[in-house]
């Protein structure tokens, strides 16, 4: 908003600052200056006023009580001696009713008559220009200068031109305003001639006939004042700020006077900004060897008066909050500076009376605000703050989620997202015997909550068969086993007895060949996933299970293996490709093949491998601490070895001979082919082997390989039906 230079000073008996110095002075603890421009003989200041401050400073004389406090200096009261004609009584020229108080909450109303309507004098049409206003007559340009000079919107009717009603005679009332909603269809001319249509939320000033301006925002047509005018009715009401803003975004139509009030202001600076427009219609608007006549009398519609705001402020409050120990002294200087009242002064507190004009002012940090820009922030040292620093409690399931999904994707997995539900058609496929049904489904395809992760798993499989090659997906999500007791869910809102819910981590490939390459596959990412959350006593447990199952090294053990009762109740696994994982002969999952039934219902070509991991479970067997060893400087040498088997034979058994007749000197055994072909013996099945040989202190020799191998050989042979292949 943009600022007289002159006009400032107008209000100081001292000379001001140079306007570049102001400018400084205003940024740094005011507002800050946007431009300061020359225009003529004055100068220009823009000043970005902040929207909590427009209700004062929108205005010549709340940015005059800024310049004030900065410069320690004192602002001259505006002159307003009006001289009243005792033989005129306002309240005989017009009266005014205020239909809703809520959005008038106040009216104000001066008559003014014999007044000679012609251009401003040269020194307020100056200042309206440099303000950017165009000078029309010497009222409506008193209104503007007093609206630009106080803050508030005043406007002014041709007395004349108001509708007049015999029924106000017997009151001794000529005519009558009403503030008043706008009634469905109503239309309006406003000054610059453009036409509006109105309706019940646009508030109106109107006479008993019609409307005659719109409240707050632009005048109308009918009343305006002309060379004709020798009764003006001065308005100079307050309005609420919603009302205003509602009206004028309805009507796309906004105006200095709507900028203002959208803002909120005083209501109680309604009689001043009157008095001070009379004053000047006195003083400039006379007829030759006259001068105009004020109407004894101020009509006043105020049902509820805004009082002062006391606040007590706390000088220990104002230290902690600034940082630095103001002296009493100067706060009480710099609050009376900014035009507050001090109704009380005890050690360490003082009350503030705090004027209606600073509506932003409420509570006490609002008044430390206010005395550290005035007493200079440049002045307050930085001092950095002392707080401690709480690290906020790790939250476990999410820490460990994001491990999982990272390694999954860096295994060249895709996380997908389903829905938890599945279908009534779904059941035939799978055999569940006990699903939670949904009392509402949103959709039959809804119907189930779904009791594991698979099936939805296995329907992206079957969607996307026909565009990729190899699948390979994971999901990590909640599911909803049966616990024995038949129940419904009404919507999803669960009723006396909610669900069990369990989250889990599933991933699949597909293989499109017949051989055993996407078990592996699927295993290794198994092994993978634990041993970067940590996980050691790794095994899988096979077929055997009457057996004590012995630790294997994690990522070697393979065979056919069983599914727990309660996977075989879903019947949804290869009896003879499917393995149960264990950690510390705790069951965490599931790792095998679905059955072919199964694919050929969902028309699924090829294999899927899937596994099926407890997330819970596995979280608490997850730790973040790892042990790592260095890799040895020393080259390693690979030798494969092939034995023949019985079929009953667990690869455990095998790989248990090995590594206690090579000892340390083996590094890593991969089994990398089971072969149970017509080649083989019947009831036999062949393990290939890679043995990695290495030391951590020296390079093997050929020779010391051999030995070890030979031994490895020799050990296995001592076995019956056992055949080292050669």
């Amino acid at each position: 908003m943009v600022f007289s230079y002159s006009w400032l000073q107008s209000f100081f008996r001292k000379k001001l600052p140079k306007p570049e110095k102001l400018a400084e002075l205003l940024t740094m603890h005011s507002f800050e200056i946007s431009e300061v421009k020359k225009s003529g003989q004055d100068f220009i200041l823009d000043i970005d006023v902040l929207p909590n401050r427009a209700g004062d400073c929108f205005s010549h004389l709340g940015i005059a009580r800024e310049i004030a406090a900065i410069t320690n200096s004192f602002v001259q009261h505006l002159v307003m001696n009006i001289r009243e004609d005792k033989n005129l009584k306002a309240k005989n020229f017009i009266s005014v009713e205020v239909k809703n108080k809520v959005a008038c909450p106040r009216y104000t109303a001066r008559v003014v008559t014999e007044v000679k309507v012609g251009p401003s004098p040269k020194w307020i049409q100056e200042r309206l220009k440099v303000c950017g206003l165009r000078p029309i007559n010497n009222i409506v340009d008193i209104a503007n200068y007093v609206m630009l000079e106080t803050g508030q919107p005043l406007h002014a009717f041709d007395f004349d031109k108001l509708s007049f009603t015999p029924l106000l005679q017997s009151t001794g009332v000529k005519k009558k305003i009403v503030v008043r909603f706008a009634e469905e269809r109503e239309k309006i001319v406003t000054l610059d001639e453009e036409k509006y249509d109105l309706n019940e939320d646009i508030l109106v000033i109107a006479d008993l006939k019609k409307p005659v301006a719109i409240a707050g925002i632009k005048g109308g047509k009918i009343p305006e004042i002309d060379r004709k005018t020798k009764i003006v009715v001065l308005e100079s009401a307050n309005f609420n700020p919603r009302i205003i803003r509602r009206g004028s975004k309805k009507l796309d139509l906004r105006t200095d006077a709507s900028l203002r009030f959208e803002h909120g202001i005083d209501p109680n600076l309604t009689e001043m900004a009157i008095n001070r427009a009379a004053f000047l219609i006195q003083k400039i608007a006379h007829p030759p060897g006259g001068y105009p006549k004020v109407a004894q009398g101020l009509i006043d519609v105020y049902p509820k008066k805004v009082l002062p705001k006391r606040i007590k402020l706390d000088l220990d409050y104002v230290k902690g909050l600034l940082g630095i120990e103001i002296p009493k002294k100067e706060i009480i200087s710099i609050l009376k500076k900014l035009n507050f009242k001090i109704t009380g002064v005890r050690p360490r507190q003082i009350e503030v009376e705090v004027p209606t004009f600073r509506l932003d002012i409420s509570i006490p940090e609002d008044l430390i605000e206010e005395i550290g820009r005035i007493y200079g922030y440049q002045k307050i040292p930085s001092v950095f703050p002392v707080a401690a620093l709480i690290p906020p409690k790790k939250n476990l399931e999410i820490f460990w989620e994001d491990i999982v999904k990272n390694v999954l994707k860096e295994a060249g997995f895709t996380e997908v997202y389903n829905y938890s539900f599945i279908s009534e058609k779904d059941n035939p496929s799978f055999s569940f015997r006990e699903l939670i049904e949904i009392e509402n489904p949103t959709s039959l395809d809804f119907k189930y909550l779904r009791p594991s992760l698979i099936p939805n798993l296995l329907k992206n499989i079957e969607k996307n068969q026909q565009n990729f090659t190899e699948i390979k997906i994971f999901e990590l999500g909640k599911i909803f086993p049966k616990n024995g007791e038949k129940r419904m869910l009404s919507g999803l809102q669960p009723t006396h007895h909610p669900p069990e819910e369990k989250r889990m981590i599933s991933g699949v490939i597909t293989q499109k060949n017949q051989g055993m390459d996407g078990f592996y596959q699927l295993k290794g990412a198994v092994d993978l996933l634990l041993q970067k959350l940590g996980i050691s006593n790794v095994w899988f447990a096979e077929p055997s299970a009457h057996l004590t199952p012995r630790p294997a090294k994690q990522g070697s053990a393979y065979d056919s293996y069983q599914p727990t009762p309660e996977e075989s109740r879903l019947s949804i696994w290869h009896p003879k490709k499917c393995a149960e994982i264990k950690i510390n002969h705790q069951e965490i999952g599931f790792l095998g093949e679905i059955s072919p039934k199964i694919l050929e219902n969902l028309k699924i070509k090829g294999k899927v491998v899937i596994f099926d991991l407890d997330f819970e479970k596995l979280t608490k067997f997850s730790s973040e601490e790892h042990e790592y060893l260095p890799i040895s400087r020393y080259p390693a040498a690979v030798r494969d070895l092939a034995v023949l088997v019985p079929r009953l034979v667990r690869v455990e058994e095998v790989l248990n001979k090995i590594h206690a007749a090579g000892g340390s000197l083996i590094r890593d055994i991969d089994l990398f082919d089971i072969y149970e072909g017509e080649r083989i013996p019947r009831g036999k099945k062949n393990l290939a082997f890679h043995l990695i040989y290495q030391a951590e202190d020296r390079t093997l020799t050929a020779k010391e390989i051999d030995e070890i191998q030979n031994k490895i050989i020799q050990s296995l042979e001592k076995e019956i039906e056992w055949e080292v292949r050669k």
